[in-house]
């Protein structure tokens, strides 16, 4: 049988390869026979994998001591780490979200990448309105070092609520992704986009918060009527990396079972296109927050 996947004996790199997407990811790259290096801060279980590095994405420190264990050659990288804000501060959300991605790329994947090799980000269908708030992103886009990026977002972190930056990371990495794949491209390196809807991960319960039910989570799967799988999203991510794949670059792959189409055709309404920015919408969402947080408490 022809190796349509190409992965056989392929360096990749997957970020989050312990629970969720990741995870799922990671053991079909296993199972179609890659050498994968994981990087996660909790142990990745998936039989057969190449090494697990433990590494702290919102940490530039520790990300360069994981690079010194990664081959000198990178197929594919898969990055697919994210925090929701939930449980985390604005500082530590963005910067797993958005800087480990972007620094990476620039300071890594960049040079230990050939003709031929393939990124993927894992981004949200809370980044489709990255166009629409360019001006609010290039900023930070335009950024090339980690030292700048948060100088660029450091305002934001102080006054927004840290779900916001869930939203503005996932927009920067969009539009980071679209600007860099015609850079890469030059080189023959392919880079895409996976904008997963609601999927029922470690963080499901998270994201039901956020939006006040389980109904509300599945209410954002289009008309699918229930949350997608872990491998409904990576199985995506697998593809866009491949061989499979070749003549694909700069695509933001939307997968959301018809949820943006509903709204592109105005059968429902788009509760993302918002500023992820303005002063005044950061303070009104962090006082509903607040309001969240105190009915909870008693």
């Amino acid at each position: 049988m022809k190796d349509y996947f190409g992965y056989t004996n392929k360096v990749c790199v997957v970020t989050g390869a312990s629970s969720g997407m990741g995870n799922s990811v990671t053991e079909m790259l296993v199972d179609l026979g890659a050498e994968v290096y994981a990087l996660d801060l909790n142990p990745c279980k998936v039989k057969g994998i190449k090494k697990f590095i433990a590494c702290n994405l919102a940490k530039k420190e520790e990300i360069d001591e994981a690079f010194k264990e990664i081959p000198k050659k990178i197929d594919s990288f898969f990055g697919v780490a994210g925090l929701s804000g939930s449980k985390t501060d604005y500082r530590t959300t963005f910067d797993c979200n958005y800087t480990a991605n972007m620094y990476m790329t620039l300071y890594y994947l960049k040079d230990r990448m050939k003709k031929g090799s393939s990124i993927v980000y894992c981004t949200s269908t809370a980044g489709l309105e990255w166009k629409r708030f360019k001006k609010e992103q290039n900023k930070v886009v335009h950024a090339t070092t980690w030292e700048e990026v948060q100088n660029a977002t450091q305002k934001l972190a102080l006054k927004a609520p840290a779900t916001f930056a869930y939203m503005y990371s996932k927009r920067c990495l969009s539009q980071f992704a679209c600007e860099q794949s015609v850079v890469f491209a030059k080189s023959g390196i392919r880079i895409n986009n996976v904008l997963p809807g609601s999927t029922d991960t470690g963080m499901k319960q998270e994201f039901q918060d956020m939006v006040g039910s389980e109904e509300g989570l599945i209410a954002q799967a289009g008309l699918a009527g229930r949350l997608a799988t872990p491998e409904e999203m990576a199985a995506p991510m697998v593809f866009l990396n491949s061989d499979m794949a070749s003549f694909i670059s700069g695509l933001d792959m939307v997968v959301d079972y018809t949820d943006t189409c509903l709204k592109e055709l105005g059968l429902k309404k788009n509760l993302e296109a918002v500023s992820a920015t303005n002063p005044i919408i950061c303070a009104m969402a962090k006082k509903m927050l607040a309001k969240s947080v105190n009915k909870e408490e008693k």
